[in-house]
């Protein structure tokens, strides 16, 4: 398959005092992208809260990897199709992640999304078809075992939007919104949960098609659910 990028930029910035660090920003526009990440350590950055990191293009595959505590990613993708991993390891990580952030060229059509964390009191938030609805979305979210205090905030819109979240761990907070477009198949959540004091809100509408598959273990579960015909 020939790649074709006609525009990268990598901008790395090593911060050595006080605190050591390894600043990505990412800007990017043409047909494809390959894009594999790996950062060890602490207080690293792939985009931050004033500058995202961001892909234009037809297809969008992403790769991301971060080892420590504090870490932030922060990402924009516009494009047809999205494919992309990302695996923490440590505390207090925030991820910010979008797709289909623009009307142009941007309506992330089709999805594959994977969000892998093993630790404690990160924040996780996803939002999917923002501008145009995804045609086919298919999200994992996996908290590993001991993985406590966590955030987890995904919107999904599409006619085709499986969002499957599996975490262990106790104290872990769950907003969850997936909108539009029912019938025919469309809507599905599959939530596991094992650990106790979660906080679950989910709301899922219309029209038509919706399905929770939702199984939880653990004491003091505070569980909202809203689904509309």
């Amino acid at each position: 398959m020939k790649t074709i990028i006609s525009f990268v930029m990598f901008v790395m910035f090593m911060i050595t005092s006080p605190i050591l660090a390894n600043d990505i920003y990412v800007t990017q526009s043409g047909a494809s992208l390959t894009l594999d990440i790996l950062q060890d350590g602490e207080n690293n950055t792939i985009g931050n809260s004033t500058t995202s990191s961001a892909s234009t293009g037809a297809t969008t595959s992403l790769n991301i990897d971060q080892v420590g505590n504090s870490n932030v990613i922060t990402y924009q993708i516009n494009g047809a199709t999205y494919t992309g991993v990302i695996n923490l390891q440590g505390d207090s990580n925030d991820v910010d992640l979008n797709c289909d952030s623009t009307d142009g060229n941007s309506s992330c059509g089709t999805v594959n999304a994977v969000v892998n964390f093993t630790g404690n009191s990160n924040d996780i938030d996803l939002d999917i078809g923002e501008t145009s609805d995804a045609s086919n979305a298919d999200v994992d979210i996996v908290g590993n075992t001991g993985s406590d205090s966590n955030t987890v905030a995904a919107t999904i819109d599409g006619t085709s939007a499986i969002l499957t979240i599996t975490v262990n761990g106790d104290t872990n907070n769950y907003l969850i919104d997936i909108d539009g477009d029912g019938d025919v198949n469309g809507h599905t959540l599959v939530h596991t949960h094992t650990g106790g004091t979660a906080d679950v809100d989910i709301t899922q509408s219309g029209i038509n098609d919706n399905l929770i598959n939702l199984t939880t273990s653990g004491d003091n579960a505070d569980i909202d659910i809203i689904q509309r015909d």
